[in-house]
């Protein structure tokens, strides 16, 4: 097979599985012109049209799911053949795709790379930060980080992560103009901040519980969010309640610029596992990230 034909039915699957053609050039180092003339180039070879473009999305045509069905397992077992070589070298070495929140990132991933990176040079990793539950294996990562409760039963879950707590906050003039909150059903008197959720586009619903009794409350507010910093810089300015997690809050907590409510409402759960696919086979460099990664708490 020639090797323009090769790199041509790369970019194919490259554009096929993220059904867009920006996103597939930047995973591929390409510009989105260069990546669409490998596109076009292989469609005018075959004689078939292979992806049905729009202006705002990128499908696979019937000829193309059919090559996409054959084309992506068997570069996926080029790829596990190549990852399962590096077994050979006596150093680690290769690249890991991880995808983790950014809470899960800055807080247990990042320190950890920070540390072990250095020395390692011939270790690569990739961090994409995504709030939304990504399927790790259509999105081709290597592992992915969740709360220990959202890991499916089919994966490999290793903890990395202590217990975790949330707190519902709000600033002393906040409080003493409107009152603290007993119960979670006098949050409905209250303006909170709500934190709209990447997976459904929802709003979260703040989780509760006290004595195994769980509530899941719906409030509301002036304002709606999509990170925990702008959720923590609303909450200091004084515009409501909000539900966060309780070590992003700390620091303002212990300056008494924000005070805790509902505090016996908020036990701790299972934090962060990372989790990869069972048939999975470690290579070392992911085998010395997972050890390093592994909570001994």
């Amino acid at each position: 097979m020639p090797r323009d034909s090769v790199h041509d039915l790369h970019a194919f699957l490259a554009v096929a599985r993220e059904r867009s053609f920006t996103r597939a050039a930047a995973r591929l180092g390409l510009s989105p012109s260069a990546l669409s003339h490998a596109i076009r180039g292989l469609e005018e070879r075959l004689g078939l049209r292979l992806l049905t473009r729009t202006t705002r999305s990128v499908a696979p045509t019937e000829a193309g799911e059919r090559l996409l069905g054959t084309l992506g397992p068997a570069f996926d077992a080029i790829d596990r053949t190549l990852a399962a070589l590096t077994a050979l070298r006596e150093t680690p070495a290769g690249t890991i795709r991880i995808t983790a929140g950014e809470h899960a990132a800055e807080t247990l991933l990042w320190p950890v790379l920070e540390r072990l990176l250095p020395g390692y040079p011939d270790i690569k990793v990739e961090i994409d930060v995504d709030n939304s539950l990504t399927d790790i294996v259509a999105g081709r990562y290597d592992a992915g980080i969740r709360l220990g409760e959202q890991v499916a039963q089919d994966m490999v879950s290793v903890r990395i992560g202590p217990d975790l707590r949330m707190a519902v906050v709000g600033t002393p003039a906040y409080l003493a103009q409107r009152g603290r909150p007993t119960t979670p059903q006098d949050l409905t008197g209250h303006a909170c901040i709500n934190l709209r959720l990447p997976t459904l586009g929802g709003l979260y619903a703040w989780e509760l519980e006290q004595d195994r009794r769980e509530v899941r409350v719906r409030v509301d507010g002036p304002l709606v969010v999509n990170t925990a910093p702008l959720l923590v810089k609303a909450a200091l300015a004084g515009l409501g309640l909000a539900c966060i997690f309780e070590d992003q809050v700390q620091a303002p907590i212990a300056e008494g610029r924000l005070v805790r409510v509902l505090e016996d409402w908020c036990p701790p759960f299972p934090g962060y596992h990372l989790y990869y696919p069972s048939r999975r086979q470690p290579t070392p460099a992911f085998a010395l990230l997972v050890e390093a990664l592994r909570h001994r708490g």
